[in-house]
């Protein structure tokens, strides 16, 4: 075991059970086995996550969870302190007897602790084991295995069930409705060929492939497969999604920064294939069990990378890779290396695959 515990846990006891979701939608999404495990080992606990708003919609979709806290940035200094306060006060209200942290900031160690959470489970990262019943050591080994089992590995620690699986994401019916509407009403038939795209990413440039080489294999896509392309994204990448329509000779369904998580879940669920960088979006893909491709630039896939059958990573191995850098001094070589031909006989691949599934299963 590679806790410090302060007080004896009896699982017999654990009536309701808060996780401290992390903040952003690509790690909430690796989290996703971990929370399922937590299921698994308290089959008669109640589940609620504290969740801040825009990745809530992954939660709610999820059978494994109970109930959804929002936690809110609260606007400046004193907006914080008072969202602190108000969660820290809803916490105590609801009578958790566990608290798991699967993000790792001081803050929700604290907040566990100022909720009246007696055991409180996580890494002690951020200066915040004394405030951890169970600490759990995080040492070099777990920081060289993927993000699944990081998150996993909390569980592990305490003796608790948590074999690894890949992660696995729900879509809520009515954002499902929402998607197909929308697809008819842009004049995209149900059983026409949908590609999506993901070229954003927000860490920065380095995890960018280049929006001129997705508009070409978009296009080779369209004029070659008969394929309608959808564009996908956050607001904050808009610029780079419209730029990218600029770029293409076929015109695509731009809806980056025009739907809310849940659409974009579901609509990433109706494509047929999905290339995009690595993003919380590519997550999101693979976990809904569809054929993704991801680019990889300065960042390791083998800690971030998509879990599950129907993903392929393309990548171009440099001496200074994985920099984890969001900028590139030196002009991004391992991104450039990266040639729309080396996509496209991925994406040929993965559809010949899914072609052949498919036959196979008439049969």
């Amino acid at each position: 075991m590679n806790t410090s515990p302060q007080v004896s846990l009896d699982k017999s006891r654990i009536k309701r059970i808060l996780i401290r979701a992390p903040n952003w939608v690509g790690d909430v999404v690796m989290s996703m086995p971990a929370v399922e495990m937590v299921r698994e080992n308290f089959r008669s606990s109640s589940i609620a996550v504290l969740a801040r708003p825009w990745v809530i919609p992954l939660y709610e979709a999820h059978p494994v969870v109970d109930q959804v806290l929002p936690f809110d940035k609260g606007n400046g200094y004193w907006g914080h302190f008072l969202e602190i306060r108000r969660a820290a006060s809803l916490i105590r209200s609801l009578k958790f007897d566990l608290a798991i942290l699967f993000q790792n900031a001081f803050e929700a160690a604290f907040l566990a602790r100022l909720g009246g959470v007696k055991y409180r489970i996580g890494y002690k990262t951020d200066g915040r084991g004394f405030l951890l019943s169970h600490g759990v050591d995080r040492d070099g080994a777990i920081l060289r295995q993927h993000q699944v089992e990081y998150y996993l590995h909390i569980l592990r620690s305490m003796g608790w069930e948590a074999p690894s699986k890949d992660p696995l994401i729900y879509v809520d019916d009515t954002d499902l409705n929402k998607i197909a509407s929308l697809l008819l009403s842009s004049g995209i038939r149900e059983g026409e060929f949908l590609l999506g795209l993901g070229p954003g990413a927000t860490y920065g440039p380095a995890k960018r492939w280049p929006v001129e080489r997705f508009a070409r294999i978009a296009d080779w896509a369209s004029q070659r497969w008969g394929a309608r392309v959808v564009i996908v994204g956050s607001k904050g990448e808009q610029k780079i999604c419209e730029l990218l329509c600029r770029y293409m000779k076929q015109r695509p369904l731009n809806l980056c920064g025009e739907t809310s998580l849940g659409e974009v879940i579901a609509l990433i669920k109706k494509c047929d294939l999905f290339v995009c960088n690595d993003s919380g979006l590519m997550h999101v893909a693979a976990s809904l069990d569809v054929p993704t491709i991801a680019i990889f630039g300065s960042t390791d896939p083998r800690i971030t990378g998509p879990r599950g059958k129907k993903t392929r990573v393309i990548r171009h191995e440099m001496p200074c890779s994985p920099c984890l850098k969001p900028d590139c001094s030196i002009g991004y070589p391992c991104l450039l290396a990266i040639e729309p031909e080396h996509v496209w006989t991925e994406m040929q691949s993965l559809v010949k695959r899914k072609s052949s599934e498919k036959a196979s299963s008439i049969y």
